[in-house]
């Protein structure tokens, strides 16, 4: 049986990557940094092996233990941690991998995050491994997914939303389940070797559309007022100073004012990628959020 290594699994996305990797039949071994990590990764059915990945020792030690056949890399490779994954991937001879990056990298904005995540990315495609890349844009598709699941809660509440910028720019999110069976496919695939993939829906919608969908799948359409981007990009920006912990930063809406639509016919031919409709896709999150809700006001 394959044993395949999973890091960044305890994460909204691992979750759903360790699922249909033990679908497919794999033994699953997962990278945890502590004890409540390992603890989501055992609910998920995987084995927990403990390191950290701005520990390159400890990164290494936690290599060799899992004893892996692959690797499949879900952690962020924008926070500086890729040279130390892709070297301990080496050194234990892990040379099939899976690293998921981002559409993020084509960002036309001087975002401070772009450097970071390309350095990620390069580092990746710059080894002699045996390396696929997928690339999603916006996830969604559970409570958890911290995008639009917030999104839907609002259009609940609210008569008028503000739209930055009018919504008239591209957006094309893609489902975590289809994202989470993409990934599985390209470790199974060999033509995905050496490769990247931008994963993203069937298709781009406006940020308008994508607003009058999310409305339609709680059943509730706030008036939908446009309001001017830079002032709005700077009382975020002032926000996110002055709150500890900002739930939403200047430079996601400065992604507004780009179009963020991507071909993957690539994905489709090679990863056998079928992603499901926007509008199918944010109906299901709905639903799942009313069931979420009911269960905690019934425990309440």
């Amino acid at each position: 049986m394959t044993r395949v290594l999973v890091t960044g699994a305890s994460g909204f996305l691992g979750g759903h990557v360790l699922a249909a990797l033990r679908e497919r039949g794999y033994d699953v071994v997962a990278l945890a940094r502590s004890a409540a990590a390992a603890a989501t990764i055992v609910d998920h059915g995987a084995e927990p092996v403990m390191g950290d990945l701005d520990d390159p020792a400890s990164l290494d030690a936690a290599f060799a233990e899992a004893d892996a056949d692959v690797l499949v890399n879900l952690a962020s490779l924008g926070f500086g941690q890729a040279p130390a994954i892709v070297s301990a991937a080496a050194e234990v001879g892990l040379h099939r991998g899976v690293y998921v990056s981002s559409t993020a990298i084509f960002t036309t904005l001087n975002a401070a995050s772009k450097p970071r995540r390309k350095a990620g990315e390069d580092t990746v495609t710059g080894t002699d491994l045996d390396w696929t890349v997928v690339r999603p844009t916006m996830i969604y598709g559970t409570p958890g997914d911290r995008n639009l699941a917030r999104l839907l809660q609002v259009m609940k509440r609210v008569p008028v939303l503000p739209v930055p910028g009018g919504g008239a720019r591209l957006q094309q999110p893609v489902h975590v389940d289809d994202l989470a069976l993409a990934i599985v496919n390209a470790l199974e695939r060999p033509e995905s070797i050496r490769r990247a993939y931008n994963v993203a829906g069937p298709e781009a919608i406006t940020f308008r559309e994508l607003l009058e969908q999310a409305g339609d799948a709680v059943g509730r359409r706030p008036r939908l007022v446009p309001v001017p981007l830079g002032a709005t990009i700077g009382a975020m920006r002032l926000y996110e100073r002055l709150a500890p912990h900002p739930r939403l930063k200047a430079e996601q809406l400065e992604r507004l004012s780009e179009d963020k639509a991507f071909s993957i016919d690539d994905a489709r031919a090679d990863l056998g990628f079928a992603p499901r409709s926007f509008a199918d896709g944010i109906a299901a999150e709905a639903a799942l959020l009313d069931r979420a809700s009911s269960v905690a006001a019934g425990g309440a």
